[in-house]
């Protein structure tokens, strides 16, 4: 096999240059996931922003509360050294040291957080010289008051420049207070208007990749049913035209391998951006959660428009419920056809097999499912098989789940496995149960990609039966069902008694 690079960029140039259902599919692919890459950068964008502004406003509101602090703490602290003047009581002057711990810290942090931002720095720089004029004018009163020099105390209380120092502290802290209202509403805004535009993008996201998704699964829907075809006219063909079943059997070699190649690129690049519009829907809801915080915070000053309200409260759920389910149920889908194409390329390894123990192993693994609904499961003595164990251990695993999925609630539940070896070196099992069963017209149905029967209130995708009936085929064996409505149904396994695997990794 030639693997030189010029071999290989030759491989690829016939592919691009020969139109083809797949190379019509790797376009769409790629253009899908050049719009997902962008609206994720803007998404991510977006978000970093917001984030930005969210910070902005909480420092913002806490400046504005520590300029508040500031003003109510010195307002103690004065109306404790007015009553510690009149009475000369030292209990008054509790509310002045407690005053004194509140303040320093406030006027501490609207330092730090004005360092920061420039423009802030000459009102913050004045409420601070106010406070320590106020607190210095204090003191010295309280000082005098304690030696006993009280009428030169009340003497400068009386003389107005405690009165002048408050009254100029509070019109300062109110046009910081001002300044920072106007400030903070203006970045609400604007951190509204990023939701607005974050929420659009990931909606945009989420319906590209269902689309996609939809486009894909009815390819590999299509594949399947063009190789099912191809199946039967094998099948109908003379037996004697050796070059023709030589020529229709590479074919299906060939399907086989571009469905499973397919279906990986599909699942396999699909991740990659459902994860990063999942994580993004997560960073929005934290988003929503604070811009809600703030909405509640800016009411409390002015009245915020409606419609902004109910885009944050109620539009904005609703849109990341829908985009979060979207994704849970597209996550869902990309493992099922990730496993089912997993499995198609794993080489198969034979070994001698006691089904009556692993099977027996597989039925205890679900006993709390039977024993809360009352029901059991009979494991008879099973024929040794040599084959593989990962396949088989999936195949019986699978229709045991669908059998203890699907009793009948309305009797006693009971599932029976069991097996002989027939002529030919052939080994035979049925898992029957008294279940639900299957409408006659279902039978060959439930064994096609996305396809169910029957009510639809067990959750799955309508995948384990075609891989069990994938890997049954991989393994040489046949799987066929008995069935009849409100009586249960019985699956029927037949599988060479040795496998033979002529090519590692080969589909059967």
């Amino acid at each position: 096999m030639d693997l030189s690079p010029r071999s290989t960029w030759g491989r690829i140039g016939d592919f691009l240059r020969t139109p083809s259902l797949a190379r019509s599919v790797m376009g769409l692919l790629a253009a899908a996931f050049a719009l997902l890459l962008a609206v994720n950068v803007a998404t991510f964008v977006m978000s970093q922003r917001t984030a930005e502004t969210n910070d902005q406003i909480e420092t913002a509101q806490n400046m504005r509360r520590d300029a508040r602090t500031v003003l109510i703490a010195t307002l103690d602290a004065e109306t404790a050294q007015r009553g510690f003047l009149l009475t000369g009581r030292s209990e008054f002057l509790r509310p002045y040291q407690e005053a004194q711990e509140v303040l320093g810290p406030a006027v501490a942090r609207l330092h730090r957080a004005a360092m920061n931002d420039p423009s802030l720095w000459p009102s913050v720089r004045r409420i601070e010289e106010l406070a320590a004029a106020k607190q210095a004018e204090l003191a010295t009163t309280l000082r005098m008051a304690r030696e006993g020099r009280i009428g030169p105390a009340i003497q400068a209380v009386r003389s107005g420049q405690g009165k002048a120092v408050m009254d100029d502290l509070r019109r300062a802290i109110v046009d910081f207070e001002q300044l920072k209202t106007t400030r903070i509403a203006t970045r609400t805004e604007a951190s509204e208007r990023l939701a607005a535009a974050t929420v659009a993008a990931n909606i945009l996201a989420a319906l590209l990749v269902v689309l996609l998704a939809g486009l894909s699964l009815w390819l590999v829907r299509r594949y399947v049913i063009e190789i099912q075809g191809a199946r039967d006219q094998l099948n109908r063909m003379n037996a004697g035209l050796e070059a023709t079943v030589e020529e229709r059997t590479g074919d299906l070699v060939r399907a086989n391998e571009e469905i499973q190649r397919f279906a990986y690129i599909v699942s396999h690049d699909l991740r990659a951006p459902l994860v990063n519009v999942m994580g993004y829907t997560s960073e929005l809801e934290q988003a929503g959660k604070v811009i809600d915080n703030a909405i509640t915070e800016a009411q409390k000053v002015r009245e915020v428009q409606p419609d902004v309200v109910m885009a944050v409260r109620e539009d904005m759920p609703e849109a990341i419920g829908f985009i979060r389910a979207s994704t849970e149920k597209m996550d869902r889908l990309i493992n099922a056809i990730l496993k089912l194409s997993r499995e198609g390329r794993r080489n198969l390894s034979p070994e001698t097999l006691d089904m009556t123990a692993m099977t027996q192993n597989i039925a205890d693994s679900v006993h709390h499912q039977t024993d809360a609904s009352g029901a059991r499961i009979v494991v008879e003595t099973l024929p040794m098989l040599e084959s593989d164990r990962l396949s088989m251990e999936q195949i019986m695993g699978n229709l045991i789940d669908n059998a203890v999925k699907y009793l009948d609630h309305d009797r006693p539940g009971e599932i029976v496995v069991s097996g002989q070896e027939v002529a030919g070196g052939w080994a035979v099992y049925r898992i029957a149960d008294n279940g639900r069963g299957i409408a006659p017209r279902d039978h060959e149905r439930i064994f096609e990609l996305f396809r169910r029967s029957g009510r639809q209130d067990r959750t799955g995708e309508g995948l384990g039966l075609a891989f069990v009936r994938n890997s049954v085929r991989r393994l040489g064996g046949t799987i066929d069902v008995e069935s009849e409505l409100g009586k249960g149904s019985t699956f029927i396994l037949k599988f060479p008694k040795r496998l033979i695997v002529s090519e590692p990794g080969a589909a059967l």
